[in-house]
């Protein structure tokens, strides 16, 4: 599979690889929709000595879990079709585009204990082709705690040649116990244009509109408008929409940081918008980019804390609309 950036995070996996010297549990943290998938899927390759079938995902001794919806406690394996062709398809999915490949658009997922017990069961097997037995994890975090403590011990103290891969975006919401136990890596987030032309979307291109208009409204100190905007965000169509806003957002204030700091050069933002950038930035006050960052952390955080969305947007902009 296709990985973009990253070059020293793939060099030193390799290098794990070829020396033998394999952790028994990596924890990688990407943005979502960051690629940290490939790299792993590149990282058992090698693992198992070039054998197509990791990267066609149908090694035996390769495991992959995910957050799943369903009234019985569904298990991943029951969507292995979907979830296959989706990575096959387009490795540098987003979480809420998972959810809509698996059928659950406008839900969130979890991985129950049932999940976790079967997960053990597998690994209790011997190989099947004698080597290492791995799980890919994506979204530990959306671990309830029984399945969290129920892997616990498997992380702690793991049968020889057993490999865990766990793809985060959330790493503070993995249990503490897990985490202590893995090797973490960054996985560096994709640069913009890249981004744009893998996650191109209706969906995404909306959220850009929105972010466009809202910068509008802060920068001609339009208080209407911008509270309007705040009964948008909060009808989006799901969290995880609400979420790329907020990240989408948190990259602009930080472009009109580094603009304001005569570091434009560095700021990432396409071409076309650049000017808009630079008139934004001289508009707003120079103490609006990081007090605007902090605003949306805050709502980053409520929002996962589920916090009444209407309430949670209005204020959203108007904490921004008194700091511009």
């Amino acid at each position: 599979m296709k990985v973009y950036g990253n070059t020293s995070l793939v060099a030193a996996l390799e290098q794990m690889a070829e020396s033998g010297r394999i952790p028994h549990a990596i924890l990688m943290h990407e943005d979502d929709g960051g690629g940290a998938l490939p790299i792993a899927i590149n990282f058992l390759e090698k693992v198992y000595g070039g054998n197509p079938r990791v990267e066609r995902l149908i090694h035996p001794d390769v495991h992959f879990v995910f957050p799943v919806v369903g009234e019985k406690e569904p298990v991943s394996s029951q969507f292995a079709a979907e979830w296959r062709d989706l990575l096959l398809s387009n490795p540098y999915f987003t979480e809420a585009e998972m959810y809509s490949a698996l059928g659950f658009e406008k839900k969130q997922g979890i991985i129950n204990v049932k999940e976790a017990r079967t997960l053990l069961s597998k690994l209790s097997l011997s190989a099947v082709e004698g080597g290492y037995r791995s799980v890919v994890m994506y979204l530990p975090e959306k671990m309830n705690p029984q399945a969290a403590n129920a892997l616990l011990k498997m992380v702690e103290e793991p049968p020889e040649k057993t490999l865990f891969l766990l793809i985060t975006h959330a790493p503070e919401r993995v249990l503490t116990t897990i985490f202590s136990r893995c090797l973490f890596m960054r996985v560096q987030p994709l640069d913009r244009e890249v981004r744009r032309e893998l996650h191109h979307s209706d969906a995404e291109s909306a959220v850009q509109k929105l972010m466009d208009a809202l910068l509008d409204a802060l920068v001609k100190k339009n208080l209407s408008a911008a509270l309007e905007l705040g009964e948008v965000f909060a009808s989006l169509e799901s969290r995880d929409v609400q979420k790329d806003f907020l990240q989408l957002a948190s990259e602009c204030f930080r472009s009109l940081f580094l603009i304001r700091q005569g570091l434009g050069e560095l700021a990432d933002v396409p071409s076309e918008k650049k000017a808009g950038y630079e008139t934004a930035a001289s508009a707003l006050k120079p103490t609006f980019p990081r007090a605007g960052m902090a605003a949306l952390d805050r709502a980053m955080l409520l929002l996962e804390r589920n916090v009444n969305q209407k309430i949670l947007f209005s204020d959203l902009v108007a904490r921004l609309y008194t700091k511009a």
